[in-house]
């Protein structure tokens, strides 16, 4: 989640979008999945905020994915920018690929959006997608280091992050803004 919120922060800071519209992504999308991952813990649903185990994922991803739809349509309803909506909309689809994958695989989610966001913050700038290259090889390192996915877990994740991130770019280079 702070991954996310920090390349939302670079992504957006800079072409002056409203505090109105911050506001309205941050309470479409992040609080309720930062929310869903809180109770989700709290109810005895999951072990950890991570969901960690493939069983208990079978359950994260449609709620994942419906907030997902729900906070692209609204960032929609709120006016938000074609690249703001582009985004949640890739977003969507690597959240239902994961969950299809699930069914057999379990992938690292933190592995899927550090390099998403990484690929995306590359066209932002060299110095921004290099910091967050970076920080992604940490957070490679320390799911692998706490145990949490193996070594194909983790490089499937990445990939599929990073096909994500480049659909992002061909999209922003076919269409624009």
């Amino acid at each position: 989640m702070a991954f996310i919120t920090i390349s939302l922060g670079i992504v957006l800071l800079p072409r002056h979008v409203s505090a109105s519209l911050l506001a309205a992504l941050f309470l479409a999308v992040i609080a309720p999945m930062a929310i869903l991952l809180f109770l989700g813990v709290r109810s005895g649903r999951w072990r950890d905020a991570d969901v960690s185990f493939r069983e208990e994922r079978k359950r994260f991803y449609p709620i994942a994915v419906t907030l997902s739809a729900l906070g692209t349509i609204a960032m929609w309803f709120a006016g938000a920018p074609g690249y703001i909506l582009r985004g949640g909309i890739l977003t969507w689809f690597l959240l239902i690929a994961a969950g299809l994958i699930n069914l057999w695989f379990k992938i690292s989610l933190h592995a899927l959006f550090a390099l998403y966001c990484t690929v995306i913050l590359y066209r932002v700038s060299l110095f921004y997608g290099t910091a967050a290259l970076v920080l992604a090889s940490l957070v490679f390192w320390a799911r692998l280091f706490l145990s949490r996915h193996t070594f194909a877990e983790m490089i499937s994740g990445a990939a599929l992050g990073i096909a994500g991130g480049v659909v992002t770019a061909l999209i922003k280079l076919a269409f624009g803004g």
